[in-house]
Formats: C-alpha cells, sequence, structure tokens
C-alpha cells in the first residue's frame, strides 16, 4: 500500500526525522488526554477535526501529509516552545495545528467536527475513561 493509502487500523509509514514520526492514534489521544485541561477546548477540536479528515478515505494524500505534519508535532515530545511553559508552552502546537486546518480546510466535512465535538466531550469528561476504538 502506498504511504498515504493506508487502512483504519493501520499507521503510516512515515520518514524518521520529522514531526509526523512521531504520529500514532493511541500517541494522539494520549497527549490530548494530557493537554485537555490546559490548551483548551479550540486546540482540542482542532486537532480531532484534523484527525478525522486524516481518517477520511476522500482526503487526498497531499492533505493527510500536512495534516500528519501537524498532529506529529504536537505529540513531538521536543518541539520549539517547551509545553511545560506556562502560558505560551502549546502556542507552537496551536499555530501548527492552526496551519494545517487552514490548508486542508476544504476537506473537512461537517461529520469531522461532530466527531471532534464528540470526543472532545470524552477528553474532558472522566480520567479513567477508555480511548474510543478508533485510537486504539
Amino acid at each position: 500500500m502506498s504511504r498515504m493509502g493506508y487502512g483504519m487500523s493501520e499507521s503510516p509509514a512515515l520518514p524518521p526525522g520529522d514531526a509526523s514520526h512521531w504520529y500514532s492514534p493511541p500517541r494522539l489521544w494520549k497527549k490530548l488526554r494530557k493537554i485537555a485541561r490546559f490548551t483548551g477546548e479550540k486546540t482540542l477540536l482542532t486537532a480531532l477535526t484534523l484527525f478525522y479528515c486524516l481518517r477520511d478515505p476522500d482526503t487526498p494524500a497531499w492533505a493527510k501529509t500536512v495534516i500528519l505534519g501537524a498532529l506529529g508535532y504536537l505529540i513531538f515530545p521536543a518541539d520549539l516552545i517547551p509545553d511545560v511553559l506556562p502560558g505560551v508552552g502549546y502556542t507552537d502546537d496551536w499555530s501548527a495545528l492552526v496551519a494545517a486546518l487552514g490548508t486542508v480546510s476544504v476537506y473537512i466535512k461537517n461529520e469531522h467536527k461532530e466527531k471532534a465535538h464528540d470526543r472532545v466531550a470524552k477528553l474532558l469528561g472522566p480520567g479513567d475513561s477508555p480511548p474510543p476504538p478508533e485510537f486504539s
């Protein structure tokens, strides 16, 4: 299968060294759970909207590459501004997500947004809830 033609449960083969190397659905869920209370609902909605657009077979390969880069950067442990810095730690992550969202916005569907809203409610819910199936 091609790099971007992976199925729902497979992870794409990514080149080492770029931020997309850090992407996987379980890593994304773990990171989103960790940052849920600090980054705010907009960051979570943006990341999850991109995630569901990534999983959509109608999204073209070039757009999936952009999304993988942004989500990988969010997960990447050594980014431009350390996430542990109060108030500014996630601004670079937010910028990467917004840039990706703007770049692929034509491929964002209402169903991506609706699923993202549903998952934000789960992220902000009890901390011991298991990840949804698409993040396993």
